[in-house]
């Protein structure tokens, strides 16, 4: 079975899926935290009546409003690519993974929709009380319908509540509640919220530095900026605790990711964590090549602390975790595959008893296969060393992320600052550097979901299906025609965002 895959096939699969999910998720944060922003702004205007207040939050909800249309078509054509490119997948875990996406089409499509319409066009139509309400369950609807994309996500990071049935070859819930609040799904959902929020905080900063910049709409500017960046400095100090708390469940159920993005390839105790330093990309687990080109700095005993919550901890490296460790009990990929390998197997062989009507031999292959089903995954692995992600790029994008998140809770604490002096409209060098500061944010956000994305390969689900087996049967060739096509569409859609947001951008507030 294996040995037909056409890996240039299954490469380019997971290449357009990376396109459209990073596309996709340019505009994902930005609606998931500017609908709480502005319902701030227009609870501001309510309490205080001031007209000032209800032209800024009518501007940001016309830029709201243009980000949520273009995200909304590529997260269509995200969600159709499980069943183009991941045919396999979408039969064996549909009934898993199906019901967080179709309660996210109920929240995106009802609650969001209704209270949509009228945040936009309540303004005079409705009581100032409802349109309010209107407003704030447009924030709470984007964001519960990120829940169930969260919880499918993690879902597929940490397999919980599930169960294999050999007769059908899929995953069945067991237990949603275990798959909807598993600490897992709850430590993403709140990691990815409160980066949200972050990134539509610099987002405002940006726009609002560069109208300080230029001498215009400088009241509304001001305002804007202090609501955002209060907020964001709360987020973004929740987004570090919090980011801690989801490298401790990365550890206890993803430890291969964990030693992937610190670069740590033999295990130990008292194991620091990377500040500074360069991976070596030509570095393989099986040899004995440094892992750092020249120097790197670590600080001594935080990633066992990190993983484990003690600094005297050990920290099982990629080496531990693919040929084992006997000292600490951990069992290595090359192990797992022999199990995997006699499930699969095992497998095979029940089924092809239970055709031939021998009732007896089923039952002892089924017996066996529930042995070692939980290995199932690995029982279609090569060998060990696939267990292994890129290594280079989930340590790069892990520590990009890190140094740019611990940057901006200092760029919100100077704007407030120099705000709070009545100064900030003088300081150039701020204003420049918070004109960027949403660039600096995207490449942060893009890092994480590499980080979480790439940092779990070679799995579709995490230790239970690879994704050379959880692929469509498509030639290289219409992978790569589809590819292109989408390469296409969505930079136009992205020309298109950024056009029209400019143009909105320079027009400004409207005038009383």
């Amino acid at each position: 079975m294996i040995e037909n895959i056409d890996l240039s096939m299954v490469n380019w699969a997971r290449g357009q899926f990376a396109l459209t999910a990073m596309y996709h998720w340019l505009f994902v944060p930005l609606t998931l935290g500017i609908s709480w922003i502005i319902a701030f702004y227009h609870t501001i205007y309510v309490k205080t009546g001031n007209e000032e207040w209800k032209r800024l939050t009518k501007f940001w909800m016309k830029l709201f409003g243009i980000n949520f249309a273009i995200g909304v078509a590529t997260g269509i054509i995200l969600e159709f690519q499980f069943g183009t490119n991941w045919s396999n997948y979408s039969w064996m875990v549909g009934d898993i993974f199906g019901a967080p996406l179709a309660i996210e089409g109920i929240f995106a499509f009802f609650l969001e929709a209704t209270f949509f319409a009228v945040m936009f066009f309540g303004w005079n139509r409705v009581s100032k009380g409802f349109h309010l309400f209107s407003t704030w369950m447009v924030a709470v609807g984007s964001n519960l319908s990120a829940v169930w994309i969260l919880v499918a996500n993690a879902w597929m990071q940490h397999p919980v509540g599930q169960a294999f049935n050999p007769d059908t070859a899929r995953f069945e819930m067991q237990n949603f509640y275990e798959v909807a609040f598993s600490p897992y799904a709850i430590n993403k959902f709140t990691h990815v919220t409160s980066s949200s929020m972050l990134m539509a905080a610099l987002f405002v900063i940006s726009i609002s530095s560069w109208y300080l910049l230029r001498g215009r709409h400088t009241v509304m500017a001001k305002r804007s900026i202090v609501v955002a960046a209060t907020l964001g400095l709360l987020a973004s100090v929740f987004t570090i605790f919090n980011g801690d708390e989801s490298a401790y469940e990365i550890a206890k159920v993803q430890p291969m990711k964990l030693a992937a993005f610190e670069g740590l390839y033999d295990g130990q105790k008292n194991a620091g964590l990377v500040a500074l330093g360069i991976i070596n990309r030509d570095k393989k687990v099986y040899d004995n090549q440094k892992p750092f080109v020249g120097f790197n700095v670590h600080i001594p005993g935080l990633l066992s602390l990190m993983a484990n919550r003690s600094f005297n901890s050990f920290v099982p490296g990629m080496k531990d975790l693919v040929y084992g460790n006997t000292e600490h009990n951990i069992l290595g990929s090359a192990q797992k595959m022999e199990r995997g390998k006699k499930a699969v197997a095992s497998l095979d062989a029940y089924k092809k008893a239970k055709k031939a009507g021998d009732k007896a031999a089923a039952d002892t292959q089924l017996a066996t296969f529930n042995e070692y089903k939980e290995f199932l995954g690995y029982g279609y692995l090569q060998k060990p060393e696939e267990a292994v992600p890129p290594v280079a790029l989930s340590f790069n994008a892990f520590h990009v992320m890190v140094i740019l998140g611990m940057l901006f809770p200092l760029i919100f604490i100077g704007y407030l600052y120099y705000a709070h002096k009545g100064t900030l409209a003088g300081k150039k060098w701020l204003l420049g550097l918070g004109t960027i500061t949403y660039l600096l944010g995207i490449i942060a956000s893009q890092a994480g979901w590499v980080v979480a994305e790439v940092g779990r390969q070679p799995w579709a689900i995490q230790g239970l299906l690879p994704v050379t087996v959880a692929r469509t049967n498509l030639t290289t060739g219409t992978v790569q025609a589809t590819f292109l096509m989408f390469l296409v569409l969505f930079t136009l859609l992205l020309i298109a965002e950024i056009s029209i947001m400019t143009k909105q951008i320079s027009i400004g507030p409207e005038e009383n």
